[in-house]
């Protein structure tokens, strides 16, 4: 079975040849002409801590992803997105709700312990599962939440239909699930004690709710955000086992990651079989995304990018990205579009004939299916507010316009500047030699810090 031996690459792309197949058949016209007068089903896939370099298809070289690499093969591949934030809960938010995630009130990382935690996700900020139920959509979250442990902060509270996973930040065992000694696991509002490996756990929850949706009259939004490759680094035994075996001379911490994020690519699969089996594959819009750059510490690879998770060099905050849509994203295709996780939501939006107003993605669904747009004329920025010695429970930013990128790397630091199509590894600081320019940055960042300077991060008293 896919996900419980070693996987070769015919068993791997059995459904992802189906999707070539599909637009061969004599009878594709007619069948696709009957897809598009249905709203489509869509399946948004989130990795934790993935780097730019730890996918085959991106240049990982001591490392095998048949399945994410079949999703970038049989679809379009984004070779600029950007996750919203070089951690966790703020690129969710923007995510969730298609807005920058300091005006949403989530600035930092939401965390158990009070005294370190960086956010509270605004009561006014309208969720995507919300937009979609008004289109018609059953709404489902597999896997890590990370936007609030209690009401009425909870998925189901926040326009979920189903869930069933993991409330907190990380789980200090990925087989037991705790954080500091606490069950946050949950299916809907009910604590749960599940057995087994999370990776395991939420792929198998995820097949279930697609079964689920076989034959139902509603189409469905199935957000599957795994805990993998967070830390701890903790493959099951039999997957380090095959790395170790094949890739000779790979250091333990390499091997244990490699290991990590092979096994969350055979749950890829899994789901993409269960999407197959069941008929939903052909009139799916499938996503693949990780929340931010890899940790270098467990010895993660960003590719050529400078930096890794936590930073705002374009290693913490450049990540894969590849989207599948049977007869309307054409295979192997690639697109340079400056984009990021905020646009997710608007992009989904469009696709399910529904508006999204008031925030600040825009849709790159003509991208991804290959129509050619003109640039977005638009700033980008970056959050991180972060407690400790190094930031102080400050924010620190990135902002970018155009082909200029002005950085600052830990609350204290002084800003830098780089021009990523001159100097894509940031090598050269040109804030001095740039001052008019620089100023000019630091003037649109500014009037940012003030828009998002409305919203409160901090739990209400």
């Amino acid at each position: 079975m896919i996900g419980k031996e070693p996987i070769g690459r015919r068993q791997i792309l059995g459904w992802a040849t189906s999707l070539g197949a599909a637009t061969l058949g004599a009878g594709t016209a007619a069948l696709f002409a009957q897809q598009r007068q249905r709203k489509p089903n869509v399946v948004l896939i989130l990795a934790d801590d993935l780097g730019f370099g730890d996918l085959s298809a991106w240049g990982g070289r001591d490392l095998r992803t048949p399945n994410i690499d079949a999703l970038a093969a049989s679809g379009v591949r984004f070779d600029r997105f950007y996750a919203n934030s070089p951690v966790c809960s703020p690129t969710r938010a923007a995510l969730l709700t298609g807005c920058y995630p300091d005006t949403v009130g989530v600035p930092g990382v939401i965390r158990t312990a009070p005294a370190n935690s960086w956010g509270y996700l605004s009561a006014n900020a309208q969720l995507l599962p919300v937009r979609l139920r008004d289109a018609g959509y059953h709404s489902a979250l597999v896997g890590k939440w990370h936007l609030g442990l209690e009401a009425p902060n909870l998925p189901n509270q926040r326009g979920f239909h189903h869930f069933h996973g993991f409330l907190g930040d990380m789980m200090d065992d990925y087989y037991t699930h705790r954080r500091h000694d606490r069950n946050y696991m949950r299916l809907n509002d009910r604590e749960i004690d599940p057995q087994g490996h999370a990776t395991d756990l939420f792929t198998d929850w995820a097949i279930e709710y697609l079964d689920s949706r076989i034959g139902q009259p509603e189409p469905f939004f199935l957000y599957l955000a795994y805990n993998a490759p967070h830390a701890p680094i903790q493959p099951p035994q039999d997957w380090l086992e095959r790395v170790n075996q094949r890739e000779r001379g790979i250091s333990g911490k390499r091997a244990k990651l490699v290991a990590l994020i092979e096994h969350m690519d055979a749950g890829v699969g899994r789901v993409m079989a269960a999407l197959k089996a069941g008929g939903q594959l052909e009139n799916t819009l499938v996503i693949f995304i990780s929340d931010k750059g890899g940790r270098l510490e467990p010895v993660a690879s960003c590719g050529p990018l400078r930096g890794g998770k936590g930073q705002m060099y374009e290693g913490g905050i450049r990540v894969p990205m590849c989207a599948v849509w049977t007869g309307r994203i054409a295979p192997r295709s690639r697109s340079e579009r400056v984009a990021m996780t905020a646009d997710l939501f608007a992009t989904v939006c469009e696709a399910a004939g529904t508006k999204a107003e008031g925030i600040d993605g825009e849709s790159i669904l003509a991208d991804m299916m290959g129509k050619g747009q003109p640039p977005m004329q638009r700033d980008l920025v970056w959050v991180r507010r972060e407690g400790g010695p190094m930031y102080a429970g400050r924010e620190f930013y990135a902002f970018r316009r155009g082909d200029w990128k002005l950085l600052q790397n830990a609350a204290f630091q002084q800003y830098e500047l780089y021009h990523l199509a001159n100097d894509p590894e940031e090598k050269h600081d040109l804030s001095k030699s740039e001052p008019k320019l620089y100023s000019e940055l630091i003037a649109g960042l500014m009037l940012h810090v003030q828009r998002a300077g409305r919203t409160p991060w901090q739990r209400p008293l």
